[in-house]
């Protein structure tokens, strides 16, 4: 699916099997909000197939963070600075859902016929058993880790 912003001549994303369907959190007259679980976001993650942005703070990132993402703070976040979606769809992740959201509000304002966005951010990401990668606070270095599953 790209992001086609309606100012620039488009009539919404076009589509490309992506699996399952997701589910839709908001739509209005603008375009429509998608939010995808975590298995969906690690599937398609994995295979390459979109790019994942964080919105949380910098801190927060150079704390943990799902290896390969893209970080664009909320605070300074700009629809007119994310990458060219032509060959794979955004999609936004915070830490619980909100901010990510919240972005996604933003591109629907700012003319995206559809946005996705991850539910439960990087919270349901751990929870599920995900790998990230965490700051030894030792040392400052990177560490691959994935946590228990947690029901």
């Amino acid at each position: 699916m790209h992001f086609v912003p309606h100012a620039a001549g488009g009539n919404g994303p076009a589509r490309q099997p992506m699996g399952e369907r997701h589910d839709m959190t908001a739509q209005s007259g603008n375009g429509a909000i998608e939010t995808l679980d975590v298995a969906e976001v690690a599937a398609l993650f994995a295979a390459d197939r979109i790019v994942l942005i964080d919105v949380r703070t910098p801190v927060e990132f150079a704390f943990e963070h799902i290896r390969g993402a893209l970080l664009s703070p909320l605070a300074t976040f700009d629809t007119r600075h994310l990458p060219s979606q032509e060959s794979k769809p955004i999609v936004f992740h915070c830490g619980s859902g909100m901010r990510s959201k919240m972005v996604a509000e933003k591109c629907l304002a700012a003319g995206f016929a559809k946005v996705m966005h991850m539910g439960g951010g990087f919270m349901a990401w751990k929870k599920a058993g995900q790998p990230y990668i965490s700051t030894n606070p030792a040392t400052g270095a990177p560490v691959d880790r994935r946590d228990p599953v947690q029901a």
